[in-house]
């Protein structure tokens, strides 16, 4: 005990203020106590180090996936004096890579403004935009026209707007994580380790809990609902993101255009995606609001929410498209769903989407580094 006072003494003495110092802080008196040490993959990388620099904070810090066991095991935590709240501060770190890491730099101030309201006015503005140019042009209400959108808006239209978005959100996006592997100095890739960090990025291994139960809830109640519903979401990305993909291979190499048919693999791929999209960010969303304050940053939490409502809003207006495209109502559809998809991308970069691929990258980096014998920076495994 007196040896973790005199740790949180030294700490106090040197913090500056910043989340990488506190979180180092608390680190600190982690490593003395190793109560947690099998917790999750955060721990274990923790005990290679001595000392935290802000590049090893934000490793660790994307590393953790905040399902709050190590507060509600630390005997630390508050309002014991020492104040340990590790999910708290590594949200904070995390907020801090996003924007130090981003491109070009001075966007990384637009992670502190992606909240609800922002992303809800660019989105209605970019639909009250497509539904004035289809009222200028006369098919507001022009009729179903076979459910045939590209006569709303021609394929190449579509292909040069999205594709001029997309294409930034991926170099912007692309961008930051190659800074963020090499400020962490994630090592050599191996093929073990790629198939290692695959493997605990798709099944979310490390949203289980200390001890595969799930995520706690704040009367120390584990769940595995947050678990699920990240599985909703992220499968139900993945499934409208290989719809959209086959539809491209179907256009361009098989000549097939759309629309496509009801039992087309396109369409049964977009549609079991678009419910997991509708499924998946109501739970999360639902989760948000009532998960308690100790277990994260709320500052955060308007670009949390911001990101999933705006894929709920992707979904269902998605899946209203499909069920409404030989309508009259059609082309209005159209412009409501091209809108929300908009500002997807446009708010892509800057959002709680890149949080997913600093954690792969970080998951990478674990394990890399698990397999470093006899390392001298981070000491034998």
């Amino acid at each position: 005990m007196q040896q973790l006072k005199e740790l949180v003494q030294e700490a106090t003495i040197l913090a500056s203020g910043s989340p990488e110092v506190e979180a180092a802080r608390m680190l600190q008196i982690c490593n003395a106590c190793r109560y947690c040490e099998g917790f999750c993959a955060v721990f274990p990388a923790m005990t290679r180090r001595i000392d935290f620099n802000a590049a090893d904070m934000n490793y660790l810090a994307n590393l953790c996936h905040n399902c709050g066991a190590c507060l509600h095991a630390c005997q630390y935590a508050p309002p014991h004096e020492f104040g340990v709240n590790i999910p708290r501060v590594m949200a904070r770190v995390r907020k801090e890579t996003y924007i130090t890491y981003a491109w070009p730099k001075a966007f990384g101030a637009l992670y502190k403004k992606n909240g609800l309201t922002m992303v809800l006015v660019s989105s209605f503005s970019l639909i009250g935009f497509l539904l004035l140019t289809l009222w200028v042009n006369g098919s507001l209400f022009s009729g179903a026209i076979d459910g045939n959108f590209y006569a709303i808006f021609s394929h190449n239209t579509l292909a040069l707007m999205f594709g001029l978005i997309f294409g930034f959100a991926l170099m912007a996006l692309g961008a930051g994580i190659f800074s963020f592997w090499s400020a962490i100095s994630g090592g050599v890739i191996s093929g073990v380790a790629a198939a290692e960090a695959t493997h605990d990025a798709l099944t979310l291994k490390y949203l289980g809990g200390g001890h595969g139960d799930g995520c706690n809830n704040e009367d120390d109640n584990f769940s595995l609902w947050r678990k699920r519903f990240h599985h909703l979401t992220f499968y139900g990305f993945l499934f409208c993101f290989a719809a959209t993909s086959i539809a491209t291979l179907y256009h361009y190499l098989l000549d097939l255009h759309a629309p496509y048919a009801l039992n087309s693999l396109p369409v049964i791929l977009g549609t079991v995606g678009g419910i997991g999209l509708l499924v998946g960010p109501a739970g999360l969303l639902y989760l948000n609001l009532n998960r308690h304050a100790d277990h994260g940053d709320a500052t955060q939490k308007p670009m949390d929410r911001a990101f999933i409502v705006l894929l709920f809003c992707i979904s269902a207006s998605g899946l209203a498209l499909l069920a409404y495209r030989e309508t009259a109502s059609m082309a209005v559809l159209l412009a409501i769903h091209l809108g929300f998809v908009m500002s997807f991308f446009l708010t892509m970069p800057y959002g709680k989407f890149g949080h997913g691929f600093y954690r792969i990258a970080a998951l990478l980096k674990n394990s890399i580094e698990k397999r470093q014998k006899n390392n001298l920076q981070f000491g034998s495994d």
